[in-house]
């Protein structure tokens, strides 16, 4: 690579360029740079000022560091929790940065966490073509799945689990003794450690994996799936379901659980102003909820980005790019709007959670600390790894050598100077005197899969040097 800078956009929406770029510098506030006697001697990412990283800081934010073209690495913060992980194969859900030491809640004795780490790695593997640490991580994540079942799986095959260890630990929630989001999430590991496996070929323990995901599918679907309202549902203690509709339900779609009729029936109720299709997608409490507030009352309807990010990369399991589009537009567009009250998208903060209705952002009482400004880990999946996925289209995996790219719209957008691995990549569309054209730059050959409008579909072999193409030629 000749220089090193972060990949450009481009968008008809100036704006949308604009906030990604502007995200970028804002993301070297997050860079750390610990202490001998710290956490960790190198550079990670966590939120500035607070002495405490977390798994949830660790995971989200790799899912857009993954684009800095090797400026801010993702796995140096995965390994700070690799680093510690105890025999027992514990991995706590918060370090202190200074210390070392885990950050234990008083309701989460065992410092439990989302188990996110295997969709992590399989995503940084599609970035990076790193096999060396697929073998090195799967002997630390096998452990960390061991430590959670003896201490948290029920006879009925499901995790009983403290609130604070999920998604949403919001107060509607408190009767919740089998959370959906953890269990989902316990499948989705399960689901992502058979595909490390398969990367390496063992062929032993992706079957034991999938095992272990297809137990945990039907027991999700037998116990968390209400027929009559059509959506997955917490469970108490006694395995009733607790009738509450909130956005941990839709984890289910991220590990392909639900059937096509299931996921077409929780999928209608995101479209549903009066469900979550509120103006600002996706509300955490559905907006047909008693406890649902306009202002988001924390988790009682707040947008946070993150869980966006999980119910759009949902959405893409079940092939509707479509909705999850124009879903992360809207959602792009409040952020814009929420940065300043005078419209000026150069001044003002991103936001850990918005309002629900309007722009702005959300607002709890009683907790003045609520929304952090500048919460890069939540916001950054939006405005960088949403934008390239999902407004822009591109889906890329390294170890493949391929590029697919999805246009439901003919617009002008693409990006530029995107790195694989030690090739450069440039893929933009715009409209000429000949009509639609495509052009692309690479220093080495790939593979460019383009489906357009969903009519269009054609796989081609992109040489290095410049090209270009004529979409109506395809």
């Amino acid at each position: 690579m000749v220089r090193r800078d972060f990949p450009k956009i481009h968008f008809y929406d100036q704006d949308f360029v604009d906030i990604y770029d502007k995200t970028w510098a804002w993301i070297q506030d997050c860079w750390n740079t610990g202490s001998d006697k710290s956490v960790t001697p190198g550079k990670f990412f966590s939120y500035p000022g607070n002495p405490v990283i977390t798994q949830a800081d660790a995971a989200y934010s790799s899912f857009f560091l993954v684009y800095s073209n090797r400026i801010y690495q993702a796995p140096p913060s995965l390994d700070i929790f690799y680093g510690h992980q105890e025999p027992s194969g514990a991995i706590r859900g918060a370090y202190n940065i200074e210390t070392g030491l885990p950050e234990i809640a008083p309701d989460n004795p065992e410092g439990l966490a989302l188990p996110l780490f295997a969709w992590v790695e399989f995503n940084l593997y599609h970035k990076s073509a790193n096999k060396k640490r697929v073998k090195e991580v799967i002997p630390i994540l096998n452990r960390y799945m061991d430590w959670i079942d003896a201490g948290f799986k029920q006879p009925n095959g499901l995790y009983e689990v403290p609130l604070s260890a999920t998604s949403l630990p919001g107060e509607y929630r408190r009767r919740a003794a089998y959370p959906v989001d953890f269990n989902t999430a316990m499948a989705i590991n399960a689901l992502y450690m058979s595909a490390l496996a398969d990367i390496m070929n063992d062929k032993e323990i992706s079957f034991q994996f999938k095992k272990r995901y297809f137990s945990l599918k039907t027991r999700i679907n037998n116990l968390m799936w209400d027929p009559d309202d059509g959506f997955y549902y917490d469970i108490d203690e006694d395995e009733k379901r607790i009738p509450v509709k909130t956005l941990a339900g839709y984890w289910p779609l991220l590990a392909e659980i639900p059937n096509g009729d299931k996921a077409e029936r929780i999928i209608e109720k995101l479209e549903d102003p009066g469900i979550f299709g509120t103006p600002h997608p996706f509300p955490s409490l559905a907006a047909s909820e008693p406890g649902f507030r306009e202002d988001g009352g924390g988790y009682s309807g707040s947008v946070f980005p993150q869980l966006n990010f999980m119910v759009i990369k949902g959405l893409e399991k079940y092939q509707r790019w479509d909705l999850a589009r124009e879903c992360a537009i809207r959602h792009l567009y409040f952020i814009l709007d929420s940065m300043s009250p005078d419209g000026n998208h150069h001044k003002g903060n991103l936001w850990e959670a918005y309002l629900p209705l309007k722009e702005g952002p959300a607002q709890w009482e009683g907790h003045p600390d609520f929304p952090r400004s500048q919460y890069l880990t939540g916001v950054a999946l939006s405005t960088i790894s949403v934008a390239i996925e999902n407004v822009i289209g591109l889906c890329i995996s390294l170890p493949k050598k391929t590029v697919d790219w999805i246009i439901p719209n003919l617009e002008i957008m693409g990006i530029e100077n995107l790195s694989l691995k030690k090739n450069l990549i440039t893929i933009l569309s715009n409209k000429s005197g000949r009509g639609w054209e495509i052009h692309m730059e690479s220093e080495k050959l790939y593979y460019f899969k383009i489906n357009i409008l969903g009519k269009k579909k054609k796989t081609l072999p992109i040489p290095s040097g410049k090209c270009s193409m004529l979409i109506d030629k395809l």
